[in-house]
């Protein structure tokens, strides 16, 4: 059996937010400044192998003990922009999503009552020290959120196929103000032509925390894990920010009938990719 270290993660996707570095306060800038200095830095595969050990234990440790001292650095013309992974923030808020989403015999076998109530008491505790914070890492499992592809255009998309020992890789990287602007763009349309629903609930979401971050950020959305599931034909043939584009500016156009071939596009393929997680 491999170890720990060395095995891939599969099926997780993200939204990052990396901010500039003057918008730290002191003394995380400093922080921030010798972390990127650092020759080598971890990935988002180690990141996701670390929770995955955490569980390991028995009882298993849902959230880590202490704050991440990690991030992923860009330089975005000559500006440092970091996005700090703050594990131990998503690791509670993943937790009240598991509760939502997972039968509870299955969520309790898992996680017992003990150690997620002693979580939340946890959470609570921080939340009253720290009742700004916010994650600048949004996670999915098994899919890309819709939502987020209206953040992004195709004109930004980057896909990489496997070469050697390096992976595929599918993203999407936008300026912070071009990704609001797009926000509220598709909600004016979405409102004006569509019934309240999901869509635009993740999308008010969504804009609401790209409001919490510096103008000048970066937002990239990464396909993540999921490249290493999916055929290399149906990544490179992957243009989903360009089909939500392209349905949105049809209802804006009073064209039902395109957004209804684009939309359709969008479940075909997003389908194809669930019927794979059930047969995982």
């Amino acid at each position: 059996m491999p170890k720990v270290s060395s095995v891939i993660v599969p099926y997780a996707t993200y939204l990052r937010v990396y901010e500039p570095l003057a918008a730290f306060p002191d003394p995380e800038r400093d922080h921030w400044a010798r972390y990127a200095r650092r020759p080598a830095r971890p990935s988002y595969q180690d990141e996701l192998r670390r929770s995955l050990a955490d569980l390991l234990p028995t009882p298993p440790i849902p959230v880590p003990v202490h704050e991440s001292g990690d991030a992923f650095v860009l330089d975005v013309d000559g500006v440092l922009c970091v996005c700090p992974w703050r594990t131990r923030l998503r690791g509670w808020q993943a937790l009240d999503e598991l509760a939502e989403g997972m039968p509870a015999p299955v969520l309790d076998a898992v996680l017992p009552p003990l150690v997620r109530r002693q979580a939340a008491q946890d959470y609570e505790r921080w939340l009253a020290r720290n009742p700004d914070a916010r994650p600048w890492i949004r996670t999915a499992t098994w899919q890309v959120p819709l939502n987020w592809f209206v953040l992004v255009s195709d004109e930004e998309r980057r896909y990489d196929k496997a070469s050697g020992d390096d992976p595929p890789m599918l993203r999407y990287r936008t300026p912070m103000v071009q990704a609001r602007r797009r926000v509220a763009r598709a909600l004016r349309t979405l409102r004006e032509t569509i019934d309240e629903g999901p869509l635009i609930d993740g999308l008010v979401d969504v804009g609401r925390w790209l409001e919490e971050f510096h103008p000048r950020s970066l937002v990239e959305l990464d396909y993540g894990g999921l490249v290493h599931v999916l055929p290399a034909g149906d990544l490179e043939g992957d243009h989903s920010a360009a089909d939500v584009a392209e349905g949105i500016e049809a209802l804006r156009n009073g064209d039902g009938a395109t957004a209804g071939e684009a939309y359709g596009r969008l479940v075909e393929r997003w389908r194809s990719v669930r019927d794979r997680r059930s047969a995982n």
